[in-house]
This record gives C-alpha cells, sequence and structure tokens, in this order.
C-alpha cells in the first residue's frame, strides 16, 4: 500500500450548468453551518441543505492522526493476502469553498499532492433545491468530484474516502467512480431560548448518494458498516456571544458514525472530531486505515466581503424582537400631576397596527383621528419629528408613489389592490427592497407568488408576482 502525507488540488470536473437556472434568493435564516473537513459547508463528511451566502469564502485546512501496527494487504482481486507494515502519519487535506446568489456553493479540494501516486485533487458543487422561510426542511443536490492516484501500472483507482492515496482500491475490484452524486434534505429547528442552556438551533439531515457514499462497501476491510449509500447526521448550534458560535456534530457518512466539535468566532473557526467510532478493533488490533478511529483537528476561516471588517458572523435563525415605542421625557415646563388626579382618560379605539418591523403595537385612535401611544397617551402628531414609529416604509419612496414593479428573487410584483392593515402574526420577512423589509404570509412556500410592503405604520401594500 502507498499513502501520501502531502496534500493538493486540481481543477477537475465543475457543475456550472447550475449557474443558468439559480436565480437570486432573499438572506438565509438557517443557522450558520460550519466547515466540513474537506468539502465546503456542512457537517464533518456529510453535506446539509444550506449553502454558504452570496461571495462568503472559507478555507480550510484539517487532518487526523493514523496509528495501527500493521495494515491488510491484498491480491489484485481485493482478497486479503496478510498484513504489512503499520502506518503511523498525520493526513492532511484543504479546501476552499464560494457561495453565490445564495444558491449555489462551489470549491476546490486538496487532498494528495505530488508522490509516485501523483495528485489526488478534486471539486464540489451543491445546488439549494428548497429552503424553508423560518423552521422547517431544506433541499439541496450536489456532487464530489476526486481525481483517483496514479501509481504508473496501467489500472485505474477509485480515490477513497480518507483522500489519501491507495494502491489496494483498482476500480475493477470496487466499481467505484471520481463523480459523487447526492441529493440531501435538512430539518432546521429552533431549540430553547432559556434554561441551562444557552439559545440554540438543531438540524437534522438525511440524504443518498453514490460515488464515495457507497462504493468498496463490499471490500472487508474497507466497507464493515456501510449503509448501501444513506447518510445522516445531526447538530446543535449553542450561542457562545455576539459573534461565536459552538457546533456539536454527529453523523454517519455511509460508512463511519463522526461526531466532533467546532467554535466559530466571528468567522475564525477552530474544530476537533472523531472519525470512525463505530468500529470494533478486532483480534490482534487494528488493521485498517479506515475501520480504525482517527482524532483530528480543523482550522478554518469565513470571509464576507460584503460585510464591514470582512470576517463572517455566525448566526442562529432569526428571532423576532419586540418592538419599543420611546416617548421622550415631558419638557421642562410640563407639570405632570398624577396623584389625586380626576382626569379621565381620553376617548378612543384601541387598535393593533402592524409596523414594518414585523411586530405589533397598539395605539388608541381619538374620535378626532388623532393616533395617541405610550403609557401618558401621547398623540403621535405631537412627538414628531423627534419620535416616531421605528421601521422603515415605502410611502414616501419614488418607485411606490409612481407604482413601479418590484424585482424580487429574480420575478417582478406589481402593486394589486389598495393599502391596508395587516395582522403581524400572519405574515414573515423575507428580504429587502430598497432599504423597505418585504414580507410573506407565514404559509407561503418558494417561489412566492404575493408579497407585502409596509407603506407607512398600520398600512401594507400588496405585490402579486407578474402583475403589471
Amino acid at each position: 500500500m502507498t499513502t501520501d502525507t502531502s496534500r493538493g488540488v486540481d481543477l477537475g470536473w465543475i457543475l456550472l450548468a447550475a449557474l443558468l437556472v439559480a436565480q437570486p434568493a432573499a438572506a438565509q435564516q438557517t443557522p450558520s453551518m460550519p466547515s466540513t473537513l474537506r468539502y465546503g459547508s456542512g457537517l464533518l463528511d456529510i453535506p446539509v441543505s444550506s449553502v454558504l451566502p452570496h461571495l462568503t469564502v472559507t478555507g480550510t485546512y484539517s487532518g487526523f492522526f493514523v496509528g495501527i501496527d500493521r495494515s491488510i494487504e491484498v491480491d489484485a482481486a481485493g482478497v486479503p493476502t496478510g498484513f504489512g507494515p503499520g502506518v503511523h502519519d498525520f493526513f492532511s487535506d484543504a479546501s476552499l469553498a464560494i457561495g453565490l446568489l445564495d444558491r449555489f456553493e462551489t470549491g476546490l479540494s486538496l487532498q494528495s499532492f505530488g508522490g509516485d501516486a501523483g495528485d489526488v485533487w478534486g471539486l464540489f458543487s451543491r445546488v439549494r433545491i428548497w429552503e424553508p422561510i423560518d423552521q422547517g426542511i431544506g433541499l439541496a443536490a450536489g456532487a464530489r468530484y476526486l481525481t483517483g492516484p496514479d501509481f504508473g501500472d496501467g489500472r485505474d483507482y477509485f480515490p477513497a474516502r480518507l483522500g489519501f492515496a491507495d494502491d489496494r482500491f483498482g476500480k475493477e475490484l470496487t466499481g467505484g467512480t471520481n463523480l459523487s452524486l447526492y441529493g440531501v434534505a435538512t430539518a432546521y429547528l429552533r431549540g430553547w431560548d432559556g434554561g441551562r442552556l444557552p439559545k440554540n438551533d438543531m438540524t437534522f439531515t438525511m440524504g443518498y448518494g453514490g460515488g464515495m457514499f457507497r462504493e468498496g462497501g463490499r471490500l472487508g476491510f474497507y466497507g464493515p458498516g456501510h449503509a448501501n449509500g444513506w447518510f445522516y447526521g445531526a447538530s446543535m448550534h449553542l450561542d457562545m456571544g455576539e459573534a461565536s458560535l459552538l457546533s456539536l456534530m454527529a453523523e454517519h457518512n455511509g460508512f463511519d458514525v463522526n461526531v466532533g466539535a467546532q467554535f466559530d468566532w466571528g468567522g475564525l473557526r477552530v474544530g476537533a472530531h472523531y472519525l470512525a467510532s463505530n468500529h470494533s478493533a478486532p483480534t490482534g488490533g487494528y488493521a485498517s486505515e479506515y475501520q480504525a478511529p482517527k482524532l483530528g483537528f480543523l482550522a478554518s476561516v469565513a470571509i464576507c466581503p460584503t460585510l464591514r471588517g470582512i470576517r463572517c458572523k455566525p448566526n442562529l435563525m432569526r428571532r423576532t424582537v419586540p418592538d419599543t415605542i420611546f416617548i421622550p421625557a415631558p419638557p421642562p415646563d410640563t407639570v405632570i400631576v398624577s396623584l389625586g388626579s380626576t382626569t379621565p382618560p381620553p376617548e378612543g379605539e384601541p387598535v393593533t397596527i402592524c409596523l414594518s418591523t414585523g411586530r405589533n403595537a397598539s395605539v388608541l385612535v381619538t374620535p378626532q383621528g388623532d393616533t395617541l401611544v405610550g403609557p401618558t397617551l401621547a398623540p403621535i402628531s405631537s412627538l414628531r419629528p423627534i419620535v416616531d414609529f421605528v421601521g422603515s416604509y415605502a410611502g414616501g419612496a419614488f418607485w411606490f408613489v409612481n407604482g413601479s414593479q418590484v424585482v424580487f428573487e429574480g420575478a417582478t410584483f406589481g402593486q394589486s389592490e389598495d393599502a391596508f392593515p395587516i395582522d403581524c402574526e400572519q405574515i414573515l420577512r423575507v428580504g429587502i427592497y430598497e432599504g423597505v423589509p418585504v414580507y410573506a404570509d407565514r404559509a407561503a412556500e418558494r417561489p412566492l407568488v404575493v408579497l407585502f410592503i409596509p407603506v407607512r405604520p398600520g398600512l401594507w401594500q400588496r405585490y402579486e408576482r407578474g402583475l403589471e
């Protein structure tokens, strides 16, 4: 068996056709996902349904230790013939990934560089097919392509799952291919916001793939524990501060059970992982690098060029925050009588209005049409321009006044009906247009057909897809 301790990259094969059909999407509300060991964002070795945000770049270096006192040798038919020397080494990988249009992620993988077997390099791509607006299930499809090692003997070799060049994996034995296609679904759930645990989210992932996810399973020293192409995993993301996130992960990558943790501080990520924890030691000790448990670490950086400071800030799923209307202190020449006062409260009708922040606010509307706010029931007209309702509104924008169409997520939407009140409990923010928040029905599915845009506090405009 031949192994290389250095890693490398080639351009390989890429799914550029996905860019032709992808459309810009609203900013994702799912939690920031960790960096995988070799293939962009995901868990440890399996993909998830989300992709990196638009123009976000991650660079990752990872490695693991292998320590076995003997290694299995096989003949040309893949039948074990005995044992060879042990392996005590550190194997490392590197990758570079970028997100595009909030729908597509692609990158290069550097796995084995130089040596007698040549380079082992690859490319990975993933397209986000569906992503929930809030909690829910996302879907994605993707591919991983790796070149096989070349030992100069005229045989084609399968790139095994640990990345290093291995002359025991001829394609005629494994049926292996260089291309691994897969589909994956991920459930995103908000966790607890109180108690002993910090604020947290959870994900549950399941997918099916070919290539490295299932091939080679019939080889005894390589495939015990294989799941015929199925992979699955779970993660918990813990809020550790304003710009830090701790991710705990467990997965089955089709062959091995891997566990790990990763800490993200403002886009700087460090992690530790324990691979192949499901394999038990045979008599005489482990003789397969693939079944022996392996301890490793990871270092990664996430760069967001569109953000100030360019380092990405990790996030959990969005939590809504109650709106606060601030009423200024009374002027110095105002006398407030609170004890013994017999002044009755003003007459009016309590009204709930929906603000552009997505939260309802309670006001009192008098028979004269004044809007009273705050504990002192002050007329809002007397507080402007110093104090007003929070949020951004489209009422004075030229594009709204002119009745122009709104372009959102690659589609055009036109004004429908007059402005009307709406209940904030029925809508959910899905993006922003010209500085004004854009909302949709909570139960709406993408592609969105109807949008709601705030005109002024309490009044909203409906926009419909394709309406001129």
